[in-house]
């Protein structure tokens, strides 16, 4: 990674813009440019626990519905802002690089598993309606998720819409066995069904895959869970799975629990070299 990867905007997430509830700018290091947040889980509900999570639930959600016409029209004004580069005049913004002073992407996160939204595919093809109005085919829409609701007809809908307008699956994958996988997430939903989701989506696009790993009770990922997350994302291939790139990273901000902390930006590398070398797949490094 760049020089650029401490910048304090990529350690400030807020969900929040000014008097925005649905929708919020950052720049993010991973997207290297602005990303355009959409919170489609403003109660703050996840179907994972992740020990890691980097969500602030101690503080009450401000709004727990999804107000479509207000979401699309904060949508709508923010996306003029930061194309038109009136952003960076805003002095939380004006200190980026003009390198980096670029949209990016429309990316479907917040504070809890966007795909579990309702009305999923509506929301996709009404954002990928904005973003024909704004003349901005090139900038992507991208669906950042723990794979858990993929085999749902409304979720497969919506993928459907995000291959049609420059859409990207950020899909998370970051165990190899269920034991490691039910310690770090902490959900009801089996390991399995991630693994069959992933495998089935790639078959039909190419896929991102973003692997967090960390220390727990100050200890490494052992090299034999490290090894069973190699031999998943070979039998995702060898199943037809087209996977483009692991993005493999650390904890960055503060996390849910506090027997979570960063890796050492060399054992970050390491696993970007394994996944390079056992599974031949592009591979990145993002540090704490």
């Amino acid at each position: 990674m760049s020089n650029e990867r401490n910048l304090k905007q990529h350690r400030f997430h807020p969900r929040q813009y000014e008097s925005n509830r649905f929708v919020y700018p950052v720049l993010s290091r991973r997207s290297q440019g602005i990303s355009i947040g959409v919170n489609l889980n403003p109660d703050k509900v996840c179907n994972f626990d992740c020990i890691y999570c980097q969500v602030d639930r101690t503080s009450v959600a401000t709004t727990k519905f999804v107000e479509m016409d207000q979401l699309l029209d904060e949508l709508d004004h923010m996306l003029g802002l930061v194309a038109s580069g009136e952003i960076f005049t805003d002095p939380k913004f004006s200190s980026i690089p003009e390198n980096l002073q670029r949209l990016n992407d429309v990316a479907f996160s917040g504070d809890g598993e966007p795909a579990t939204y309702r009305n999923f595919d509506d929301i996709m093809q009404q954002v990928a309606e904005l973003k024909a109005k704004h003349e901005l085919s090139s900038v992507k829409m991208v669906l950042i998720t723990n794979a858990s609701m993929f085999h749902r007809d409304t979720v497969k809908r919506g993928l459907e819409i995000l291959d049609q307008n420059n859409g990207e699956v950020w899909a998370k994958l970051e165990a190899g066995t269920e034991e490691y996988f039910q310690l770090v997430d902490r959900t009801k939903i089996p390991f399995q069904r991630i693994l069959d989701n992933i495998t089935q989506a790639s078959q039909e696009r190419s896929l991102v895959i973003q692997s967090l790993f960390m220390k727990i009770e100050g200890e490494s990922p052992p090299k034999e869970e490290i090894n069973e997350f190699l031999e998943r994302l070979n039998e995702i291939k060898n199943a037809g799975g087209k996977l483009k790139l692991v993005q493999v990273y650390t904890v960055s901000r503060q996390p849910a629990e506090s027997f979570v902390s960063p890796l050492e930006d060399a054992e970050v590398d390491e696993i970007t070299r394994l996944v390079r070398e056992k599974t031949g797949i592009e591979a990145e490094s993002y540090y704490s």
